[in-house]
């Protein structure tokens, strides 16, 4: 028996960009404009067995970004921030860039909601922000150099009398301009730290902020020092060239020296430059410069140090180095987005 004609099927990625246009039009700023995109929606899926089948797929997708919107307080800077956070230009999007990146990443089945469980709201409203695995140098208005690293952030409060970075997240390599009537300072929730000269990294770790200078000195300065001390050496830490500083809300400690030419070269070819530190800190600082996650047990291996020099900008090869580094590491990749790191002859 001859079948009759049937309906051609729509082209995957047709499909894919539509779907992106309707995650676009549902997390509209203006609330008529989501009613009328939600009747607009529900016809769509009714239209193709294939709509429906990708409606499934996005739903919750959209239920994440609303979520990221109403925690910020409506703010649709956020929503717009979340739709390009895996987009290679930390710059602000337009609706055309959001669709395509959305529909690569429904047409490929990418886990696109992982910018929602990695970027956090203040990340998403920042001023200045990269996304993971990207750097990004920028001139400010003073003529001060700043570089982000990989999935960085900063806010920017320049005044008559003060210049002030806020690192939201990240690291950041700061090349100071001089200005003698305005102070740059680098504040976190740690602390600051007050450029008395050229050039250092300021990171943002768990609980703390490490300052590694390479050129000139710095005054290191913890939260816990009230505000109306801000400038004056006797209420903080100058920390010079090729020294280290962790700045807690508690206070200031000085760390083992640095070479400041590695540090630059480092940032210069994108590598993590590991002299003996703990194999946790650096699948830390891997995990920062990787889309997806990297899991392990801190506890299992703590005790475990590495000496090493690692690409940035491909942790892939970072985690092969790695594991033929330390005969005891196991790394097992899962996923493109998932990979497990163990030590199973140390349990």
């Amino acid at each position: 028996m001859t079948k009759g004609p049937t309906q051609p099927q729509i082209c995957k990625d047709e499909i894919a960009r539509q779907a992106a246009e309707w995650v676009v039009r549902l997390s509209a700023d203006r609330e008529e404009e989501r009613s009328a995109a939600r009747v607009g929606f529900e016809a769509w899926k009714r239209e193709d067995a294939q709509h429906a089948q990708a409606a499934q797929h996005i739903e919750g997708f959209i239920s994440r970004v609303c979520a990221v919107r109403d925690s910020a307080d409506g703010n649709a800077r956020v929503v717009r921030a979340v739709l390009n956070a895996t987009g290679p230009h930390p710059k602000p999007h337009r609706t055309k860039a959001a669709v395509r990146t959305l529909a690569l990443a429904l047409m490929l089945g990418l886990p696109f909601w992982f910018a929602l469980q990695s970027h956090s709201p203040s990340y998403l409203m920042s001023d200045l922000r990269t996304p993971t695995g990207r750097w990004a140098s920028n001139t400010l208005q003073d003529g001060t150099r700043l570089t982000l690293s990989s999935a960085s952030a900063v806010n920017l409060r320049f005044s008559e009398d003060r210049r002030t970075i806020e690192l939201v997240q990240g690291e950041i390599l700061v090349d100071v301009a001089h200005d003698a009537d305005r102070p740059l300072w680098v504040e976190t929730p740690h602390g600051g730290v007050r450029a008395l000269g050229t050039r250092f990294v300021v990171g943002r770790e768990d609980g703390a902020t490490v300052l590694t200078m390479i050129e000139s000195k710095a005054l290191a300065k913890a939260a816990s020092r009230s505000s109306d001390a801000l400038g004056t050496e006797a209420m903080g830490t100058v920390v010079g060239a090729g020294q280290r500083a962790r700045i807690t809300a508690d206070g200031v400690e000085l760390l083992a020296s640095i070479d400041p030419a590695s540090v630059q070269n480092a940032w210069k070819q994108r590598q993590l430059v590991a002299n003996d530190r703990p194999l946790a800190e650096v699948l830390d600082e891997l995990n920062r410069h990787r889309p997806g996650t990297i899991r392990y047990n801190r506890a299992q291996l703590e005790g475990i140090h590495v000496f090493a020099v690692l690409p940035l900008d491909d942790t892939d090869r970072a985690l092969l180095l790695l594991a033929t580094s330390l005969p005891a590491l196991r790394v097992r990749t899962l996923t493109d987005y998932l990979v497990v790191v163990d030590a199973p002859a140390l349990r």
